[in-house]
């Protein structure tokens, strides 16, 4: 089992569409890569916290590849947008993508690379090493689940039927 962290704006969608696919054992959505420890929500809101909404994301790379993950967040959110995805606009929803190990980091700018083709502006998505997740509050996990008509800025539809879990 490995493990990635992403972020593409609002966590409720980036979570439901990855808890889906094929290979995703685990999801739970939460705050990374920023300036204090055990940030709540409340600190991002107000500026305290430089914490980016993310989703950890633990995944069997027997099932799926690094490399699949990351074309499916590309398919998710625009790459190209500087804290922003969908109607939401701030620090906190900035693209990226967080990694623990060095083979990692080197897939991860290899597919950015080769993926910088395909778009007209360049690929703003943050990569770094993880320096810390702090899982958010009780009420964000699984969002969408517990609250089926809540905002999404992420278009379920785009996850291919054969890419989904039965």
């Amino acid at each position: 089992m490995k493990r990635i962290v992403f972020a593409g704006g609002c966590f409720w969608g980036v979570e439901a569409y990855f808890k889906r696919l094929k290979g995703v054992i685990d999801t739970t959505v939460g705050y990374t890569n920023g300036n204090i420890a055990n940030p709540r929500y409340e600190d991002l809101l107000a500026g305290r916290a430089t914490h980016a909404e993310a989703v950890e994301i633990f995944y069997d790379e027997k099932v799926i590849t690094l490399e699949k993950l990351l074309e499916n967040l590309f398919r998710i959110i625009d790459p190209t947008s500087i804290n922003r995805q969908g109607g939401d606009i701030g620090v906190q929803y900035r693209t990226g993508v967080y990694y623990q190990f060095p083979e990692d980091k080197i897939v991860i700018k290899n597919f950015i690379l080769e993926n910088n083709k395909k778009y007209d502006g360049k690929i703003a998505v943050e990569v770094a090493e993880e320096t810390g997740f702090f899982p958010a509050e009780t009420y964000h996990q699984d969002y969408l689940d517990k609250n089926p008509g809540g905002y999404c800025h992420v278009d379920l539809s785009l996850l291919r039927a054969d890419e989904q879990k039965d």
